[in-house]
């Protein structure tokens, strides 16, 4: 992981702060993976880490914050996959398919974060409107600027992934079911953009 909390706006931290919470991203990561996003606390994130619970909370807000951070590392961290499909939706699918396995392949995470990401905390909302302008720029990236994409496009596309990730999260569908329903939705959205 980097040597920063995140890229987003925050508090600036010296050495000693980017090493306690890379310690605490760590430890809550391991914690999530073992207890679950239920039974994970920040206390016990806290402890874990060899600092105060106080310590924990002045670098998050709330357990859903701890979640919403996690994720945006995950989801930001991520240099994607090579798009060598020779078409927008191809190219898209690609994209998703990749992003719906980033996701499966932490799926305490995908869990924790599905209902975090609806949490009013206002950290929560700064990430949730990162992560949401991050993935509009990788599938306008993924379309490509060769073809001619109405933004309501984007937010359409956006609202698919959103919504499919909330489904998988309330099991309607799997995690790794996800990348086949994205992909059709793909299809679907793009008909005529070429």
């Amino acid at each position: 992981m980097s040597g920063q909390v995140s890229t987003l706006p925050r508090q600036s931290l010296n050495a000693r702060q980017v090493e306690t919470v890379e310690r605490l991203f760590a430890e809550a990561s391991k914690l999530l993976d073992e207890v679950g996003h239920d039974q994970l606390t920040i206390r016990m994130v806290a402890q874990r880490a060899g600092v105060s619970p106080a310590t924990a909370y002045t670098y998050f807000a709330s357990k859903d914050h701890l979640f919403a951070e996690l994720f945006w590392r995950l989801v930001e961290a991520d240099e994607g996959t090579e798009l060598t499909g020779k078409t927008p939706v191809t190219r898209l699918q690609q994209l998703l398919r990749h992003l719906a396995e980033l996701i499966a392949g932490s799926p305490a995470l995908a869990a924790a974060v599905n209902k975090s990401l609806l949490s009013g905390d206002p950290e929560v909302e700064r990430l949730r409107r990162a992560i949401g302008a991050l993935w509009v720029t990788r599938f306008q990236d993924a379309i490509g600027t060769d073809a001619q994409v109405d933004p309501k496009v984007l937010m359409t596309l956006f609202f698919a992934v959103s919504g499919a990730l909330l489904q998988a999260g309330i099991g309607l569908f799997t995690y790794e079911r996800l990348a086949d329903h994205l992909e059709d939705a793909a299809a679907v959205i793009l008909q005529g953009v070429e």
